[in-house]
C-alpha cells in the first residue's frame, strides 16, 4: 500500500467503519456461512436496513452471497481483511518499540521503599 489507498481498499476500510458490519462481519467469522434472516435476528433493525450493509460488505468484498433456492446465503471473504493487517502493522511495531521503551524506563527507575 502506498501513501494513497486504492478505491478498493477505501471500500474496506469504510465498510469496517460501521459498528453494525463489524458485528456481521464477527458473526459470519464465528458461526459460519449464514442466511439473512439468520442474520437479521441478531439487529434491532429492519430488514432492509440490515440489507444495506450487506450490500456494502459485498461490494467491498468482505462477504460473498450465494442464493440457495429463495434464501440468500453469506460469507465471510476474509483476504481483504489482510490489506488491514498489512496497513496496520507499521502502528503495531511503533507500539511495541514504544512499550518496549517505557519498560526499559521503569527498569531503570529505583523501586519504591516502605517507610
Amino acid at each position: 500500500m502506498n501513501g494513497t489507498g486504492t478505491a478498493a481498499e477505501d471500500r474496506v476500510f469504510a465498510a469496517l467503519a460501521n459498528a453494525t458490519r463489524r458485528e456481521v462481519l464477527r458473526l459470519l467469522r464465528d458461526e459460519g456461512p449464514q442466511p439473512v434472516q439468520a442474520l437479521a435476528d441478531h439487529f434491532d433493525m429492519r430488514r432492509p436496513s440490515l440489507s444495506e450493509h450487506l450490500k456494502v460488505l459485498r461490494e467491498a468484498g468482505l462477504v460473498s452471497e450465494q442464493r440457495s433456492g429463495r434464501q440468500r446465503i453469506y460469507r465471510l471473504e476474509a483476504a481483504p481483511l489482510a490489506e488491514v493487517q498489512d496497513w496496520l502493522h507499521p502502528y503495531e511495531r511503533f507500539w511495541r518499540g514504544r512499550m518496549k521503551d517505557l519498560a526499559e524506563l521503569l527498569d531503570r527507575l529505583p523501586d519504591d521503599e516502605p517507610s
